[in-house]
């Protein structure tokens, strides 16, 4: 029976001290649904005996046939907490009564931007790790981008039952298990994190961390042992629970604590944790699945467990979940944790702020989001778009400042919207407000700052994600920065030519319901769709025949891949314009992999301050400080890893053709000249210009294809080649199937570079780079080279240039590009220098 009504949490989102919003993130596999579901059985919405098998926050027919997350999913649930808890709580707090705000994210790697998302609009994430896997390659991802924005981690180490009934292992080696893992989150902890957190280590001494099994639905931080203990012996449970965990023993001898693990005689002693908390869970274990099951009875009387009467007839692992359920609920110890050691909305807000907001901090938006004013101006933010069963779509997000309600007139403003401008700006009016329940939504008649909402009517206005606000001078919030790429593509078209419309309507509303899926027409005509990996892919071309309504056809997968130079210009490269009264000298040469990675994550780009910009790249990659001061434009889309420099020396007029030259450049770096790939990490120098004295002979129709002439001609001077996408795959496997492993991977030209076994198990972690192109069937490969023994996980690393030369004839590259040229339609071998290069 569900404990609260829409009322009491509508009551409840007016005070943001009572607010918890959280992210649950994780590697795939380490049972963050089924973990979920322990809280969701707390509020009531589900039994207890359905808890760990419902995953009722997995809503899509396929998350429930694949057993994995697809798509993130919110849920708002209400909770007591007893008055004994709430003197633990360090911040301001107003009463016992609590909202917590859950996000369920994916743990597969290629649905990344689904967590990106999720971790916008929440201020606190419960990482769960397995105790046997441990922190895997995905778990420092998305703990990665948790703290990127601010948000403070709390851990539960998931499946302890795994370790128990699996692996059996003895207690000390379960402690050093869980201490290993421990570990290493803190050391991505301390790796990126950000110091206005302050300092958020876990630790289980501190109630930060909690132990459990989320498919049995028992769990525990050391603070409910300490309280138990705490009221046997007569002791402080702050101090109890410090004793708890760490190099701590208790002598029954005599009595007394040591921090020595053998006693006076030099007989060994039992470590405190795994004395006062394994032992008992170990007991249960033992009594219920061992030999010893006439001991059963005695055992719950001790630790004043009573089953009910239906429970009493149950046995093996049935039994186990109804006993350890009474005897430690999850639902308790993550409910504690969540609501004792993550922090407000209003809290989290006061800090985040500077992540968040684009515009100046002492602006009338800036304070209201600060404050979490439900009476300042409106700041809403729509990180991605849910679809609804009536073909239109809910826009999901949170409110940062003001107050959101049906009827309100209010601005969007999408990614690209710039502070008194009016391109992709709209007003409109909010149709509804409606409160995301999982599997269900429920109406809300306003929604106040530090709430979680979806909004219907604003789905024509927006694509994936924008900005709501009633103040004439708000900036956007920023931009997401996802932790993946879209380097796998495939070309789609219909069947029948009449439903061609029914496509570009299906691939519309397949765009907004992707936050990083990526859609582009070629010049062919082509509808190509780009995801992150064959498993998004698979899950985005179901979706589109669902959407369009119509059978498709959809081609083999495409890798893109990216044009480069990677020497100097031979020569000065020289274009004329068509007139031939205009000349321009370029040359070509690479920009370094450091700085074209600095430019692709951000770090240098087009909105930096000039003087700032010029410093840097003088300072840290070796540019004279002239011609850093004298970059014309990043591209393509002028934020890309190439650009165009001017180190002309008294050219008259040239300011005038700044803005064709820029064109040109943008135009070239689109469509190379190898394959028309988009060009990455090339510099290109405007070395002299030789302009007419009358304007009308050197306007943008002469300059703008002369200039893409220059780029073609500088680039095939250059020593061009292409770059291909590489994934980090990590593959975890036992040591008998290593072998299958390495013959797999060496067949697809993947390189190992890192080898480990997992210690205390039999598992070893492989990892390697594969790329892109080769990646297609790796699962199902793995899987028969192994007997389904290997699990890959492959997340996009970098870009790599392929050996050789393309204008070689006969080579692999030239190879590779004559596919290429063939399958977008070009002639097949690429046009010789002199289609470029004017003499004088």
């Amino acid at each position: 029976m569900v404990k609260f009504t829409v009322d009491e949490i509508h009551a409840l989102m007016q005070n943001p001290n009572q607010i918890r919003n959280i992210s649950v993130i994780a590697h795939v596999d380490h049972g963050k649904s089924t973990l979920t579901d322990a809280l969701i059985s707390k509020a009531g919405i589900i039994s207890s005996d359905r808890s760990g098998i419902a995953r009722y926050m997995d809503t899509r027919p396929d998350e429930k046939e694949r057993g994995i997350t697809i798509k993130s999913t919110a849920i708002s649930m209400y909770f007591k907490l007893p008055d004994e808890d709430l003197k633990m709580i360090k911040q301001k707090t107003d009463s016992s009564e609590f909202l917590i705000n859950l996000i369920d994210s994916p743990g597969h790697v290629d649905f990344s931007s689904e967590v990106t998302a999720a971790l916008r609009v929440t201020d606190g994430a419960l990482v769960v790790v397995d105790t046997i896997d441990g922190v895997c390659v995905q778990t420092e991802t998305v703990l990665r981008q948790a703290l990127g924005e601010r948000i403070k981690p709390v851990v539960i180490i998931n499946k302890v039952d795994r370790a128990l009934l699996e692996l059996q292992i003895t207690k000390e080696d379960l402690y050093q298990s869980f201490a290993r893992t421990i570990e290493n989150v803190n050391v991505i902890i301390a790796t990126y994190h950000d110091p206005v957190l302050g300092d958020v280590q876990v630790s289980p001494d501190q109630g930060t961390v909690a132990f459990g099994a989320g498919l049995h639905g028992w769990g525990f931080t050391l603070r409910q042992f300490a309280a138990r203990y705490a009221r046997k012996f007569g002791v402080d449970q702050g101090k109890m629970m410090a004793r708890l965990w760490g190099d701590n023993f208790f002598n029954p001898a005599t009595k007394k604590w040591t921090t020595k693990a053998t006693d006076a005689d030099g007989n060994p002693l039992e470590r405190s944790f795994n004395m006062f908390v394994l032992d008992p869970i170990y007991k249960i274990f033992d009594a219920v699945m061992g030999s010893k099951k006439d001991g059963i009875g005695p055992l719950l009387e001790r630790l004043e467990i009573a089953l009910e009467q239906a429970e009493r007839g149950l046995e093996g692992k049935k039994l186990l979940k109804a006993v350890m359920q009474k005897f430690l609920p999850a639902g308790d110890a993550l409910l504690d944790m969540i609501v004792i050691h993550l922090p407000s909305a209003a809290a989290a807000q006061h800090y985040r702020v500077e992540t968040l907001y684009e515009g100046p901090m002492d602006d009338e938006s800036a304070v209201g989001i600060r404050a979490c004013d439900p009476a300042g101006p409106l700041v809403l933010y729509v990180c991605k778009m849910v679809p609804s069963d009536t073909g239109r779509f809910y826009a999901f997000g949170r409110v940062f400042s003001g107050t959101v309600r049906a009827g309100q007139s209010v601005r969007i403003q999408g990614p690209s919207y710039v502070p008194g401008a009016k391109h992709d700006l709209f007003v409109t009016s909010i149709q509804r407000t409606v409160l995301m329940m999982g599997r269900t939504i429920e109406a809300l008649a306003d929604c106040p700052a530090g709430n979680i909402v979806g909004l219907v009517g604003v789905d024509q206005f927006l694509l994936k994600s924008g900005t709501l606000t009633t103040s004439l001078t708000a900036h956007n919030m920023r931009v997401m920065k996802f932790s993946v790429a879209p380097v796998v593509q495939v070309a789609v078209e219909v069947k029948a030519p009449a439903d061609l419309p029914k496509l570009v309507e299906g691939l519309t509303r397949l765009s907004k319901s992707d936050p990083c899926l990526q859609i582009s027409t070629s010049e062919s005509g082509e509808h190509l769709v780009s995801a992150a990996g064959e498993l998004h892919l698979e899950v985005v071309l179901k979706d589109l025949e669902e959407f369009a309504g119509v059978p498709l056809k959809i081609s083999q997968p495409v890798v893109p891949y990216r044009e480069t130079v990677t020497a100097d210009s031979s020569i000065v490269a020289l274009a004329k314009s068509s007139n031939k009264h205009n000349r321009l000298y370029l040359k070509a040469s690479p920009l370094g992999d450091e700085l074209t990675t600095a430019i692709e994550s951000g770090k240098i780009g087009p909105r930096d301050d000039f003087k700032l910009r010029a410093r840097t790249l003088a300072d840290e990659y070796g540019w004279a400080v002239a011609d850093a001061r004298k970059i014309w434009a990043f591209g393509p889309d002028a934020n890309g890893a190439n650009v165009l420099a001017d180190v002309t020396k008294g050219v008259q007029f040239l300011h005038e053709i700044k803005d064709s030259c820029v064109a040109g450049f943008e135009w070239a770096t689109k469509a190379g000249v190898v394959a028309e790939e988009p060009m990455r990490g090339v510099r290109l120098n405007v070395v002299d210009v030789t302009l007419h004295g009358d304007s009308i002979h050197r306007g943008g129709g002469q300059i703008i294809p002369a200039v893409r002439r220059a780029v073609y001609a500088a680039s095939l001077l250059a020593k061009p080649t292409l770059q291909e996408p590489v994934f980090q795959v990590e593959i975890q496997c036992p040591s008998s199937a290593i072998g299958g492993v390495y013959s797999c991977l060496s067949t697809r030209r993947g390189q190992v570079f890192s080898e480990e076994q997992r210690v205390g198990t039999p598992m070893f972690t492989i990892k390697a780079y594969l790329p892109v192109s080769e990646s297609f069937g790796l699962s199902g490969a793995l899987r028969q080279a192994t007997g389904g023994q290997a699990f890959p996980q492959s997340v996009f690393d970098h870009w790599a240039s392929i050996s050789g030369s393309p204008l070689e004839k006969g080579s692999k590259l030239e190879g590779i590009v004559t596919k290429i040229r063939t399958r977008k339609g070009l002639s097949p071998s690429i046009p010789p220098l002199e289609t470029y290069y004017d003499k004088l």
